[in-house]
């Protein structure tokens, strides 16, 4: 009997976890979108990242957000919409018309918040990768992504700090309460200082000084 029993719970785990992948989206499109129910994801690869909506501890408010997929505690790693809540579970995540990922609640026009980037082209999907990296691809260019906006949680392969290139500044900022992942007050950042000192004959460089921190 034990046997039978234990054999039934392993085939309605794999049953569970057959209909649970195929509910799960696996790239975010112009005609696919994530909606807010429990079928309502997107999964790596790998199985082992998740973004969909949820609700921290006792709030009613409604984030997209990435979790750790197989933890059973949700473990929330990235919030898109940390400022910006919807206030019921009518949210949508979606390739906006310009070509951005967006939050949209019900009909309504205005995002509740979006990547907010130029898109060269208005064929961009959205992919969530092994890492757990939210990125969003133009004619197969990465035009953002979410390792370059972390919330609290620095993941492996995320870069923390300045771009000097683009001038990109990646900060931690803690949760407000565990209730709300507005920005609270606890922020760990990187800073850039510069000093440069000469001074200059018309032939000659008498002294110069550079103090310089830049991570790339």
């Amino acid at each position: 009997m034990g046997c039978c029993r234990d054999l039934c719970i392993l085939i309605l785990f794999a049953i569970f976890n057959l209909f649970g992948s195929l509910h799960a989206l696996e790239a975010i499109t112009g005609t696919q979108f994530i909606v807010d129910d429990e079928n309502g994801s997107l999964v790596s690869s790998d199985g082992n990242s998740k973004l969909g909506f949820f609700s921290p501890c006792k709030s009613q408010a409604r984030y997209v957000g990435i979790w750790f997929n197989k933890i059973s505690e949700q473990t929330i790693v990235w919030v898109a919409n940390r400022k910006t809540p919807v206030r019921n579970s009518a949210g949508i995540f979606k390739i906006g018309g310009d070509g951005n990922l967006a939050v949209f609640c019900c009909n309504q026009s205005s995002p509740h918040w979006s990547t907010n980037v130029s898109v060269p082209a208005q064929t961009s999907a959205a992919k969530l990768s092994d890492s757990g990296n939210l990125v969003l691809v133009a004619k197969e260019i990465i035009i953002w992504q979410s390792f370059d906006y972390p919330i609290d949680t620095i993941l492996p392969g995320m870069k923390f700090g300045w771009n000097w290139k683009t001038g990109l500044n990646r900060i931690l900022t803690s949760w407000k309460s565990i209730d709300d992942p507005t920005p609270g007050n606890s922020l760990q950042e990187l800073t850039l200082t510069a000093y440069i000192r000469s001074f200059c004959t018309r032939t000659q460089l008498y002294n110069l000084s550079l103090s310089l921190f830049i991570l790339n």
